[in-house]
């Protein structure tokens, strides 16, 4: 029988054994550890070797992950990072990478450029000092020097561009920041005041593209996306105004500007669209009306005031309304001269008022502003070919109707001139005569005004019972030329005429 001493003696003996085996284990994780965290920094050197950022960025991320006490880890992540254009993202790796080898010169020199690019003067010139101090090589010594000149001139440079704003010099205030920003690329602060210079000064452009740089230059920047907001709107463009003031509404949706903003812009853009629409379904007059309604939600922006009275004028246009249409118009191209799509509308307008010249004179304006216009060409074409016409035989005024006249107006016309004109009801041989060309005509103008096809020939200018106006082509017309009717009947004057 085994005693409890005999077992535990044994036991004992193997325990230094099972230690060995356990401190073994444990190291050969380590190694293995270290063997992964090896390789992913190898992947990751080969991968941005051969501009395979992505892909260098996770071997990065990795080995960072495997070994926060890396700090070759943190500064290669950050080298990809600034390939990226990311320097926000490098900018706290190059700070680890300090912490962890304060020694480390390439790593602060690096932070004292980003810092410089970003306008953190101060912090740039201490990194770039230590830089000076701490045994650099050549290269690195004559970058930080220059760098260092640079940040004493832009010093100098930013109190003078402070001081030419609070002066309200705006324009010498946005040449001095040009110079800072050319540095200091990363500026939010710099940009941010040069688009408040622009604004002062006009030029809404810029302005908008240094808000938008830094909007996302700097985190949260709802200040930012509300300014783009009201620049937009004050240009007359709601939808990009409605875009930036979401954004602003996404980082603070109790932003206080913003939300009063939002409400005004969404009310106006809502209007847009609903006259747009009607527009589209040819309800012309509705759309007057709600474009009215858009002028009295913003009357004090002239840009919405100008675009509703231009969309007025083409409904008036387009719903055959030409005397509104010719002064809503004229009301538009007063303030804008150049409104090519106002001048389209009024020559349009025009034309329905059979005052062509002036027609003329519209699109001809129009097409010196919007050379390759399709619409401009046709319409220039087709008024000319009006004018002609008109100076020739005009169908409307034989019935004396209007060109928006409808089928039983013309008819109903038609029927009181033939009974007038019936060379019957004249004598005279001279009278008689006159009558028969009187009464062919109004038949004629009756025959091209209730045929569809006739009739848009003839409103864009060719006339359908002249051999010329269709370039000579046969129509085998009857009577005079009258294309397959004879108002006379058989026999000189022996006719029956039947009104239809």
């Amino acid at each position: 029988m085994v005693s409890i001493d005999q077992v535990a003696h044994k036991i004992l003996t193997y325990i230094p054994y099972v230690l060995v085996l356990i401190d073994l284990r444990y190291e050969g994780v380590k190694c293995g550890r270290d063997g992964s965290v090896d390789n992913h920094m190898e992947m990751g050197k080969k991968l941005l070797a051969a501009g395979q950022l992505a892909d260098a960025l996770s071997h990065f991320h990795a080995a960072v992950d495997g070994d926060p006490k890396n700090y070759l880890a943190y500064y290669r992540r950050a080298t990809v990072f600034l390939a990226m254009g990311k320097s926000k993202s490098a900018l706290p790796d190059l700070s680890k990478v300090i912490e962890l080898k304060p020694d480390f010169t390439s790593a602060r020199l690096q932070r004292g450029n980003l810092l410089l690019k970003q306008g953190r003067l101060d912090e740039a010139e201490s990194d770039l000092k230590k830089v000076l101090k701490s045994n650099p090589s050549d290269k690195e010594e004559k970058e930080a020097q220059s760098q260092l000149t640079k940040s004493d001139e832009i010093q100098r440079l930013v109190a003078q561009a402070r001081s030419s704003f609070h002066s309200q010099d705006y324009v010498t205030a946005a040449a001095q920041l040009d110079n800072i920003i050319e540095t200091c690329v990363w500026d939010v602060t710099s940009r941010e005041m040069r688009a408040e210079c622009f604004i002062q000064m006009g030029e809404m452009g810029k302005a908008i593209s240094d808000l938008k740089a830094a909007s996302k230059l700097k985190n949260d920047n709802t200040q930012a996306f509300y300014k783009l907001s009201t620049i937009y709107y004050n240009l007359g463009d709601h939808e990009m105004s409605l875009n930036e003031v979401r954004e602003c509404l996404k980082l603070d949706p109790d932003h206080k500007q913003c939300y009063s903003h939002y409400k005004q812009v969404k009310k106006l853009n809502k209007q847009i669209q609903s006259a747009e629409e009607l527009m589209q379904e040819q309800r012309y007059e509705d759309a007057v009306s709600k474009y009215e309604a858009v002028m009295k939600t913003e009357p004090n922006v002239r840009h919405f005031t100008l675009f509703a009275k231009q969309r007025i004028c083409h409904a008036l246009a387009q719903g055959q309304q030409a005397s509104r249409a010719v002064s809503v118009c004229g009301e538009v191209l007063q303030s804008d001269p150049e409104n090519v799509n106002a001048l389209k509308d009024r020559a349009e307008a025009y034309i329905q008022e059979e005052q062509y010249e002036e027609a003329i004179k519209d699109y001809e304006t129009a097409a010196q502003h919007s050379e390759n216009d399709r619409q401009i060409k046709e319409g220039l074409e087709r008024a000319q070919r009006l004018l002609k016409q008109s100076q020739k035989r005009d169908y409307y005024k034989i019935l004396g109707v209007k060109r928006t006249a409808q089928k039983k107006e013309i008819i109903r016309a038609y029927r009181k001139l033939a009974q007038q004109w019936h060379p019957d009801n004249f004598q005279d041989p001279d009278e008689k005569k006159k009558a028969e060309k009187k009464f062919i005509d109004i038949a004629q103008a009756k025959e091209v005004l209730t045929d569809p096809e006739m009739r848009t020939k003839f409103d864009h200018g060719e006339d359908p019972m002249d051999p010329e106006s269709q370039h000579h082509q046969n129509f085998h017309r009857g009577f005079h030329g009258f294309q397959g009717f004879n108002p006379f009947g058989s026999g000189p004057f022996n006719f029956k005429f039947n009104f239809n």
